[in-house]
């Protein structure tokens, strides 16, 4: 019989990560940070190469492996805004941009709670904003998203399967919910967004602001 490697996994690891990724991600893991997959982070590479893209935002930064592939795809003046609540998260991040001969002018850390950073980013100044951080805060992060992105920029919730269960009705703790109900919001929103839901990593909600 013939070992098959399911379409899944041979699109995650269709695009393989760089030496400086792989120790990131390492050091992520001792930490418990949560990092793009392989695949999401070509995926959101490739994304940020579409948009030309100049400015980003990025909720989560884990490790700084997703940094580090958003960079690659943003134009070389681009400025990435990378901001988690965890002090080791953003500490480790900067060892792995300093790794990757990252120019400083190029990202800022910023330790501090999403929303209250969000909310002091400027209007429609954004082309892309990726969420992989806590869902309840959803409900404001989509709110803010929609005000400092550009018309045709995208907002991007990374894990939005939940771990399989967003789409089991049956799972209803408080996560699980804030996903199912930020992907009805941002579907249901016609006038504000069009939005599309890939099955890559654990799923990403893509919502274009229109």
């Amino acid at each position: 019989m013939i070992n098959q490697i399911d379409p899944h996994s041979y699109a995650e690891g269709f695009i393989g990560e760089s030496v400086d990724k792989t120790q990131a991600r390492s050091r992520g893991a001792e930490v418990g940070a949560v990092d793009v997959t392989p695949g999401v982070g070509a995926y959101l590479r490739h994304l940020a190469h579409i948009l030309d893209a100049q400015s980003v935002v990025e909720i989560g930064t884990g490790s700084g492996v997703g940094a580090l592939w958003i960079l690659e795809g943003m134009l070389p003046s681009g400025t990435l805004t990378s901001i988690d609540g965890e002090q080791e998260h953003s500490a480790i991040a900067k060892i792995a941009l300093q790794d990757s001969q990252i120019a400083q002018s190029r990202y800022r850390l910023i330790t501090n709670p999403a929303i209250e950073v969000m909310t002091k980013l400027a209007d429609r100044a954004y082309d892309l904003v990726i969420f992989r951080d806590n869902a309840e805060d959803l409900p404001d992060a989509i709110i803010e998203a929609y005000r400092i992105l550009r018309s045709g920029g995208v907002f991007v919730i990374d894990n939005f399967f939940g771990g399989a269960k967003v789409n089991d009705p049956a799972q209803r703790d408080p996560k699980t919910i804030a996903l199912r109900d930020a992907g009805k919001a941002l579907k249901g929103d016609t006038e504000k967004w069009v939005t599309s839901l890939i099955p890559v990593g654990d799923g990403l909600l893509l919502a274009t602001k229109l």
